[in-house]
């Protein structure tokens, strides 16, 4: 039962909660502002923790460069920031698994490429991550993800050494960093993930279906499996 870990840390966006359909919403107002179709679930999902302008691009499309992006990514941070909770909920077997790791009085924390100002506000919908020890957001820094200098900034403010530190993510950008920092890498697999071929390359530690079943795992961090 992560009976390795001294510290973990988790991206936000993909991995703690699933905020997707919050940010398709903000899409969506969009579309509906500017005479555009709605777009589905199933498309926006998959670049929902890639950040505004990705998310700009898939409703846009090619109409996008008679936009101002910059003024259409406000638009889009206004609305959102207004909305911030409404659907998004942390992925089954979250609250139990940070239940765990508090349990075994082990510090945790956050790394998400999110800026802060959606970051704080975020954490605070959700009694269930008071306990965070540090949220870094992607403005904490001048560096971001996949960068290791945020996951080391969290090391130290949990006052565990990188190599001890287990953090789970849903992006490459997430696993390189991780593995940057020497830390223990998961790829969280029910998050939002393109290609599910590409995860081995990624060579992360583990690549979990579900956050409950990183319970199981002992001593097999080289092992890499597929869970």
């Amino acid at each position: 039962m992560l009976s390795q870990a001294k510290g973990v840390l988790f991206d936000l966006d993909g991995t703690l909660l699933d905020t997707a359909k919050d940010l398709g919403a903000c899409l969506n107002y969009l579309m509906d502002k500017y005479g555009f179709e709605h777009v589905s679930y199933e498309q926006y999902r998959l670049v929902a923790s890639d950040g505004v302008y990705p998310l700009l691009d898939l409703g846009f499309a090619e109409q996008l460069v008679h936009f101002d992006r910059e003024q259409l990514r406000q638009e889009f941070l206004d609305y959102y920031l207004e909305n911030i909770a409404v659907h998004s909920k942390p992925f089954d077997g979250i609250v139990e698994l940070i239940d765990a790791i508090e349990r075994q009085n082990v510090p945790w924390g956050v790394v998400t490429n999110k800026p802060a100002f959606l970051t704080d506000p975020l954490m605070l919908q959700y009694p269930e991550f008071k306990q965070s020890i540090i949220n870094v957001s992607g403005d904490t820094l001048p560096q971001r993800k996949p960068d290791p200098a945020p996951m080391l900034l969290a090391s130290e403010a949990l006052g565990v050494a990188s190599k001890d530190i287990w953090y789970f993510g849903d992006a490459e950008r997430d696993i390189q960093a991780g593995r940057r920092a020497d830390m223990t890498t998961v790829i969280a697999k029910w998050g939002y993930i393109k290609n599910e071929q590409e995860l081995a390359s990624w060579q992360a530690n583990y690549c979990v279906a579900h956050p409950l079943h990183i319970l199981a795992v002992e001593d097999q961090a080289k092992d890499r499996p597929n869970l």
